[in-house]
């Protein structure tokens, strides 16, 4: 069978999505969606700092799309908060430091009620793991919220009483962590997550903030489901059947 490589795209149905938020702006997304199964779990995901190239597209996000709908009948949701910009299109609005994007992690979750997605996990990246930890709680509708997965916490816009409200929430917090990350490694990790008692950290041997190479993404994806959906874990590293190759000029098929 052929091997799934990092530029390799499975079959999904990818939906493009326009968020509304409770202040009025609309924000640009997708939602990519197994196609011929109805989703187990969903995953609303938070792009690293727009202020220095985070974004729906950036490679991480970008490959869960890509790969999670037909390997781990996952629904990703990706967005651009706001005052962001990618190829899918530019969100409205301005950047505010990770404290109106509440609203944008707000109208996302909503979206995900509205629409009847399973089983909704929060998953942010740099930037947007702080995000989520100063809103994901608030944010929670009817559905629920099954937990939090963390990739390269910087733990910059959060602080203590964040960690304390998610400690007090009981929920399941998965942070990710690179052992050569630029702002947080795992032994402080590990001693600032303390206050947070159902928090697991994870590090990474090898990976770096960013998550450059396929070998630490590989790696990332697996953790990720693991815990969203266990029973497809781990993922197979080759794929028997269609199957695209992406670049920034063409789409190839296979």
């Amino acid at each position: 069978m052929p091997e799934i490589v990092a530029n390799s795209v499975l079959p999904a149905t990818r939906i493009p999505i326009t968020l509304q938020t409770s202040d009025g702006l609309n924000l640009v997304g997708e939602l990519a969606l197994p196609i011929d199964r109805q989703p187990t779990a969903t995953i609303v995901c938070c792009h690293p700092l727009p202020t220095h190239g985070g974004m729906m597209d950036s490679h991480v996000l970008r490959k869960m799309a890509w790969r999670l709908p037909a390997l781990a009948d996952l629904a990703i949701l990706r967005f651009n908060t706001r005052g962001t910009a990618s190829a899918a299109g530019a969100s409205e609005g301005v950047f505010d430091e990770g404290n109106a994007e509440g609203l944008d992690l707000a109208a996302a979750l909503a979206f995900v009620r509205d629409q009847g997605l399973p089983t909704p996990w929060v998953l942010g990246w740099s930037f947007g793991t702080d995000v989520i930890l100063k809103h994901a709680l608030d944010a929670r509708t009817e559905q629920g919220l099954q937990g939090a997965i963390l990739l390269s916490p910087p733990l910059r816009f959060s602080d203590v009483s964040d960690l304390d409200r998610w400690a007090e929430s009981g929920l399941p917090l998965i942070a990710l962590v690179p052992e050569l990350d630029d702002y947080l490694q795992p032994p402080e990790a590990r001693e600032r997550f303390a206050r947070v008692p159902q928090a697991e950290v994870i590090g990474v041997a090898g990976a770096k903030h960013l998550w450059v190479g396929e070998k630490s993404v590989v790696i990332a994806l697996n953790e990720i489901v693991a815990h969203v959906a266990p029973q497809c874990s781990p993922l197979p590293s080759e794929w028997d059947g269609p199957m695209e190759r992406w670049n920034d000029l063409v789409q190839t098929s296979e």
